[in-house]
């Protein structure tokens, strides 16, 4: 009779590995040839682009990257090597809930609040608002019911900042809501 051999438990990775595996220590912060920060990618292909040589990297972690036979520096910001041109019309960008929190700062655009947060359309869409960068604002879910189907004077609120379209870095913010220390350089103008 064959004797059966219990398969051994693969050994699960240290406390440190989890904490390294974290979201916002899987992403990549790719910046153009000018050094400006045009992207966020996974670590899986900010390393394809050092070893096809098509970015160098500017800042990695204190690991590295391991195969068989090759051992890279855990990238965290990339330069890539041509210059991409990106397009800049964010003001057409889909506006989604993160993308207008981001562009806010996620603090309710009434009161100041950070929590409980919604959007509000400025001007409500059945008095003729729309749904653009420079009618839909960060609210927090109080103000909303406050405001109701009114405008802002009507309801004697104020906005703290005019809504506009967002700068083009308030996308990374979108990508990767905790930004890393080592990226704040790159992002000094960001959201």
């Amino acid at each position: 009779m064959a004797t059966q051999v219990q398969p051994v438990p693969a050994r699960s990775a240290p406390p440190d590995e989890h904490r390294r595996r974290g979201p916002e220590r899987g992403r990549v912060l790719v910046l153009n040839a000018t050094f400006e920060p045009i992207n966020v990618c996974t670590v899986r292909r900010a390393a394809v682009l050092l070893l096809k040589e098509k970015a160098e990297l500017v800042e990695h972690a204190s690991w590295e990257l391991r195969s068989e036979n090759l051992s890279l520096p855990r990238p965290v910001v990339i330069r890539l090597v041509t210059y991409v041109k990106v397009p800049r019309d964010t003001h057409r960008r889909k506006i989604t809930r993160r993308a207008v929190f981001a562009r806010d700062r996620w603090t309710c655009q009434y009161c100041g609040s950070r929590s409980n947060l919604t959007v509000d359309h400025v001007v409500p869409r059945s008095k003729g608002g729309v749904s653009s960068w420079e009618n839909i604002v960060t609210s927090c879910a109080p103000c909303n019911r406050r405001k109701g189907d009114a405008l802002p004077r009507h309801a004697g609120m104020n906005l703290r900042h005019k809504p506009r379209t967002p700068n083009p870095q308030v996308f990374i913010h979108v990508a990767s809501p905790t930004i890393p220390t080592a990226w704040r350089a790159y992002l000094a103008d960001a959201a």
